[in-house]
Formats: structure tokens, C-alpha cells, sequence
């Protein structure tokens, strides 16, 4: 199947990435456009997701706030986060959204392997986290643990769009307006933040790499 590897350099706006979004998935469907990974990041903003609960907007009026159709709960896009829209054709890929998250999940797990970070999972948080041994252990005695990628996908006759963000240099305290995916417990990190000076042509390289791994010759 070919893709569309698309990069758009700046930053999009918001609803032009909404329209440009709905308008591939419709191409997709009327068999008339190819499936699409679009590379590309945002101004600072805010998203909320079909989840998303009013009290976790916490300064409503740093940014911008949008609402989204993507599963999940408020999340922040801004400068140094590399975000990848996935329109992709889950009628070929497998019916499963389950499995396709887990699939984009892996895709993040895969990537932070080329910078020898260990992405993980936890039950019920969608999404990829670092374990940092680095900070304070949690009250309970736990280790504490950051998010570095988060995931929101909506599938439209299953044509999937949205995908996710991977935190490359963003200005962290802008999550300080929300409480991100609604987890409060936790931090955000990004692979600057980690120690690593990588830039976003190192992370896109990585990414393209890691996506043949995961989805094979569904690719």
C-alpha cells in the first residue's frame, strides 16, 4: 500500500490541520487520495478530546483551547512536539482500533529505542512513559514516571486520523494549564528534557525507520 510521507515545515494551524485532515480521510474513502503520515507541528495550543472533563482545564486562557473528535482527554500541542496525523485505512489494515493503538504506541516505543530511551505502557493510560529513577519516588514508593508521547486517534468508517505527539524540545510548562490526559499524578518529559540533544530531523528519521518495523508490509 503506497503512503503519503507528508512534512509540513512551521507551525500549522490548528483548524487548517482539522480540514486538511477531513478532507484526506473523504479521499481516502471515495478511493480518490492514498493514505497519508503527516509530519508536522502546531502553535501552542490546547485539544479536548471526547473524554476531556472541564476540570481538568486548569488556565483556560494561556491558549488557545479546540475541541477535537479524537478519543482521549485535554492535551497540549505546541512548538519542539513533533505531531503525525496517521490517515491510514483500517479496512486494509485490520478492524481492530484496539490493536491500531497499540500499533502507534509501538511505532513511539520503537523510535525512542534509536536514542536508547525504553518507552512503556501502563494499564489504562494510553499513551508511551519513561520511568525516572532520576526524580522522587511517588508517595506510594513508586518510581516516578513521565509521558513523553501521547495517542488520540477517531476512525471514520475505518479510515483512521488524528495519531500522535512525541515531545522533542516543547516548552514543558505549558502543560501547566491542563491536567494532561487527565492524569494528575504524573509528569511530561521530552527526549530534550531526558538529556538528549536531538533534533526533530533525528526524531522524523527514526520515525519513518520504526514504522516499517511495526506495521510490516502492511507499510
Amino acid at each position: 500500500m503506497d503512503i503519503d510521507w507528508r512534512l509540513t515545515p512551521g507551525l500549522t494551524p490548528y483548524p487548517q490541520a482539522l480540514a486538511e485532515m477531513e478532507a484526506r480521510v473523504a479521499g481516502i474513502l471515495g478511493g480518490t487520495a492514498p493514505e497519508c503520515l503527516w509530519f508536522l507541528e502546531h502553535p501552542p495550543l490546547y485539544t479536548a478530546g471526547t473524554s476531556a472533563k472541564p476540570q481538568d482545564l486548569l488556565r483556560p486562557e494561556a491558549f488557545p483551547v479546540f475541541e477535537s473528535r479524537r478519543g482521549g482527554e485535554y492535551t497540549y500541542h505546541g512548538p519542539g512536539q513533533r505531531i503525525v496525523y496517521a490517515m491510514l485505512n483500517l479496512n486494509q489494515r485490520g478492524r481492530d482500533v484496539r490493536a491500531y493503538v497499540w500499533k502507534l504506541e509501538e511505532w513511539v516505543i520503537h523510535t525512542l529505542d534509536h536514542f536508547n530511551i525504553r518507552g512503556e505502557r501502563r494499564a489504562g493510560r494510553v499513551g508511551v512513559w519513561v520511568v525516572r529513577p532520576d526524580k522522587p519516588p511517588l508517595p506510594d514508593g513508586t518510581p516516578a514516571e513521565d509521558k513523553i508521547a501521547a495517542i488520540g486517534v477517531r476512525i471514520r468508517r475505518w479510515v483512521s486520523f488524528h495519531g500522535l505527539s512525541l515531545n522533542v524540545e516543547p516548552d514543558l510548562s505549558h502543560y501547566s494549564g491542563i491536567v494532561p490526559c487527565g492524569v494528575a499524578q504524573h509528569g511530561v518529559t521530552s527526549l530534550v528534557d531526558l538529556g538528549l540533544p536531538v533534533t526533530m530531523a533525528d526524531v522524523d528519521a527514526a520515525l519513518k525507520e520504526s514504522f516499517q518495523a511495526v506495521f510490516g508490509n502492511m507499510a
